[in-house]
């Protein structure tokens, strides 16, 4: 697992809309939304992220393949927050640790800038996801919204006070 370079583009690109087809409930967007986005878009997107001091788009390897992201983000208006978005695994490699190496390492990278809590959102249900992010001391935050705009879906806001993870 390591950052994203500003040349993989397209392993970032390939691996977000492989995660919208897998997984279409656990995200706000959809994949039909961005797979029509061009490769000057996926590219900008990248580049901008990976010469950023506020974001860190991380992926994860099972040896030479690229197999899970996760994207955080410092907040623009609570410095001291930080978001965490995009999270997937292939499912061809769930249970191998790659999920939970990701988020240790979005969190580690939010705390040694500066964070002092870490936001996300999840399906609201008793999935993989929620009870990993539950066994890394994130606690929900707040009631449940609609996962995107016309769903039946919920997102429950979850954060973790930094200092705190099981990791």
């Amino acid at each position: 697992m390591r950052p994203a370079k500003p040349d993989e583009w397209q392993t970032y690109r390939d691996l977000r809309l492989r995660a919208l087809l897998d997984s279409p409930d656990a995200f706000g967007s959809a994949h039909e939304a961005e797979a029509t986005r061009s490769d000057a878009m996926w590219s900008s997107r990248v580049a901008e992220t990976t010469s950023s001091a506020k974001d860190r788009l991380l992926l994860a390897f099972d040896h030479d393949t690229a197999c899970g992201l996760i994207w955080c983000r410092l907040s623009d208006d609570e410095p001291a927050a930080a978001h965490l978005f995009q999270m997937w695994v292939d499912p061809a490699t769930r249970g191998m640790g790659a999920g939970r190496a990701l988020l240790h390492e979005a969190v580690s990278w939010a705390e040694s800038v500066g964070a002092r809590s870490v936001h996300l959102g999840v399906t609201a249900a008793d999935t993989p996801a929620m009870r990993l992010y539950l066994a890394c001391g994130f606690q929900p935050d707040g009631a449940a919204q609609p996962l995107r705009e016309h769903s039946a879906l919920m997102a429950q806001p979850m954060s973790l006070t930094l200092g705190t993870a099981a990791r």
